[in-house]
């Protein structure tokens, strides 16, 4: 649909993924209901497939912005039967129209709006990001392109090598 090389993005605070969160589909054969979620390489919608290109990108945070990340996705964990995907919201963004809901979130609306709260500058609102847009995001490093699975499988067996 976007014709971009990636259609999802997910936050994360751990460098080897083990937690990994977003706004996607709650079980892995149905894209509908779809919420806030915790995602695990290997299982649920990620464990459906054997290989899933990515590109997975560093932003450096002070240790306040970590606390309200971390303050951020508890609320959204505690609260998530409150939130649904913004099935309207797509249509928005793909005709660049900004519309703010307060339970209804994209993937990359909900990244831009976590990175928001936690005092990271965005070049427009939240609610007109796409995935493919953080490819390019201010202060953004880009530290692995691959496949998702052989990351989280050589990252797993650097830290049981340790």
């Amino acid at each position: 649909m976007t014709k971009k090389p990636f259609n999802h993005v997910s936050l994360s605070a751990d460098e080897t993924l083990s937690e990994m969160y977003s706004f996607c589909r709650t079980y892995r054969r149905f894209p509908l209901p779809a919420t806030f979620n915790k995602e695990t390489v290997g299982q649920g919608t990620l464990g459906c497939y054997g290989t899933i290109p990515c590109e997975i990108y560093r932003i450096q945070v002070t240790h306040e912005q970590k606390s309200e990340y971390e303050r951020i996705i508890r609320h959204f964990s505690d609260n998530r039967n409150i939130y649904s995907y913004n099935i309207l919201g797509l249509l928005a963004v793909y005709l660049d129209i900004e519309w703010k809901r307060k339970k209804n979130f994209l993937c990359s609306q909900f990244v831009a709006y976590t990175m928001d709260k936690i005092g990271i500058p965005l070049e427009k609102p939240f609610c007109l990001y796409k995935p493919d847009d953080f490819r390019n995001f201010p202060g953004a490093t880009l530290i692995y392109s691959g496949e998702l699975n052989n990351f989280y499988r050589v990252t797993q067996s650097n830290l049981v090598a340790k």
